[in-house]
């Protein structure tokens, strides 16, 4: 199967991900239907999300495509099963948990005035041992930089959304 293809498929399940949520309930509901279309043909199939993976420090989406290619030129149909890793993504985090910039405040309360000046509020969660807080919000935050336990979370969601 050519990367342009493959390419084609992956922009068409990115593209159907809406409106397959929406469209009626399929024996798997981790089946994607795809289409798209490219210099000389067609693609009509579905994507079937296995479960996600690590590789080079990256997490990727494992799954199955299945499908008809059909050449608009000569009419010709190729079936297609094809075994497909797609990179969901870069995920960044970071320890920095609020940053709140409040201009200044004149308020006229019956005749009490406030008045304040800029307010800027600054939330960090400090890890380090004896911080149980901060290492927990620290990991919050950060949980999306290290690819390998979120891989491990997903596979939980993809089990259960298969035992449906």
């Amino acid at each position: 199967m050519s990367k342009f293809l493959i390419a084609i498929l992956l922009v068409a399940a990115v593209a159907l991900l809406p409106t397959a949520a929406t469209a009626a309930p399929t024996s798997n509901p981790l089946a994607i239907p795809i289409v798209g279309s490219g210099p000389g043909g067609t693609f009509a199939g579905t994507f079937t999300l296995n479960n996600f993976s690590v590789q080079n420090g990256q997490l990727v989406a494992n799954g199955t495509v299945v499908g008809t290619v059909t050449n608009t030129a000569t009419g010709v149909v190729t079936s297609i099963l094809q075994t497909v890793s797609a990179a969901v993504g870069t995920v960044t985090g970071s320890c920095p948990i609020l940053h709140l910039d409040i201009g200044p405040i004149n308020l006229n309360l019956l005749g009490l005035q406030i008045t304040t000046n800029q307010i800027v509020l600054d939330i960090t969660a400090q890890s380090g041992p004896g911080n149980l807080l901060g290492n927990l919000l620290c990991s919050v935050a950060n949980l999306l930089n290290s690819p390998g336990p979120l891989a491990n979370l997903l596979n939980q969601i993809v089990g259960i959304l298969q035992g449906l």
